[in-house]
């Protein structure tokens, strides 16, 4: 699975239907991806990048029940599955709005949407994180700006009762400088656990300017805290993510630990994209106090995404991944946060990565 991610999956039909959850291409979160069961673990796997045109991973034309042969080479290797298109794709909000512009399946039971499709670092690319896709799928069409509360609250709805959805994931683009899309997640939760309440709901955003924000969300609805930090050390900061640099390392580590007082041990975590330039031992080393902290590290495989300036960037390499995620992976255990315990988000999905299959100290 390792190997998957950092290199990509080939399609050898392209044009044939491998499962009905067509692969993203932009937007936030993972894109120029196509969710992917091995061996009963559903991961997103790379389908769209010049890594993945190049891969000696190949899946075979699916057969009547959505099965592929995966092949390295000539060589059969495996038996995968695409996960169907959701049943609630198939309708429409009250208003007309497709239910797929307003919320997104991700992995194989994780309903994912980007509440504010647009975000004040994006707007300028001497500021905008130079991996970052928000503004595509928007352009696209294929999305609305702005998901209003009651919208968001239809769709988790029909999602859950139509296709078991599990858990939901609530990230957003930051339209501010204070609160930071805290506000924008709370409405959105509190109309969400009105129409679902038993559905868990992460919600993600930078850290807002004020600590009570992390009791306003919790009281609102979310039960898991995402906080993303993509790079670790400053100089990769300052030249991948310019404008989000503007908030330093110690704010997302004062703000770590005051929510982690709020939403509890290992449900907030945070977002760490390896082969931007931070070297294992950073990544490491952060992990470390961010796990003292009660934080989960999520630590996922970079991966360039056309149109965005560092498209022709080199995703890490499977043998990179693997010296990173194998002591990681025994970290997490030790420090008994591991993902299936996360009630919601990004961590419990795990499609991004295969973190979690290290946690059990298995290999990937």
């Amino acid at each position: 699975m390792t190997e998957l991610q950092s290199f990509g999956l080939r399609l050898a039909d392209p044009g044939a239907p491998h499962g009905g959850v067509a692969s993203r291409r932009g937007g936030a979160g993972p894109s120029d991806h196509k969710a992917v069961t091995v061996d009963g673990h559903t991961i997103m796997v790379p389908v769209h990048t010049s890594s993945a045109w190049n891969s000696p991973f190949v899946a075979q034309a699916p057969d009547a029940q959505g099965r592929s042969k995966l092949t390295r080479g000539s060589i059969p290797i495996a038996s995968i599955a695409f996960p169907k298109a959701p049943r609630f794709y198939a309708l429409q909000t009250f208003d007309g709005v497709p239910y797929s512009h307003i919320a997104t399946l991700h992995g194989s039971d994780v309903l994912a949407t980007t509440v504010l499709q647009e975000c004040i670092r994006y707007a300028s690319r001497r500021k905008t994180c130079q991996f970052c896709a928000i503004g595509q799928s928007l352009a696209a069409g294929r999305t609305i700006a702005h998901k209003t509360p009651d919208q968001l609250a239809e769709v988790a709805r029909a999602a859950v009762l139509l296709d078991g959805v599990k858990h939901m994931v609530m990230t957003t683009g930051t339209p501010n400088a204070t609160d930071r899309g805290a506000k924008m997640l709370c409405e959105s939760a509190l109309a969400i656990k009105a129409a679902v309440p038993e559905l868990p709901l992460q919600g993600q955003c930078e850290p807002p300017d004020d600590d009570r924000w992390f009791q306003r969300m919790h009281a609102a609805g979310i039960d898991t805290l995402g906080m993303h930090l993509e790079a670790v050390t400053p100089e990769v900061r300052e030249r991948i993510m310019p404008g989000k640099a503007s908030v330093p390392l110690s704010r997302y580590m004062d703000a770590f630990e005051a929510s982690v007082k709020v939403f509890g041990r290992g449900q907030v975590s945070t977002y760490i994209l390896a082969g931007l330039g931070d070297t294992r031992e950073a990544i490491l080393s952060i992990s470390e106090k961010l796990l003292a902290l009660g934080v989960y590290p999520f630590v996922v495989p970079f991966v360039p995404i056309s149109g965005t300036p560092l498209e022709d960037h080199a995703p890490p390499s499977s043998e990179f991944m693997k010296s990173l995620l194998e002591p990681l992976g025994a970290m997490v255990g030790q420090a008994g946060l591991r993902s299936g315990d996360i009630k919601a988000g990004c961590g419990k999905c795990g499609a991004c990565s295969s973190l979690s299959v290290y946690e059990t100290g298995a290999t990937a």
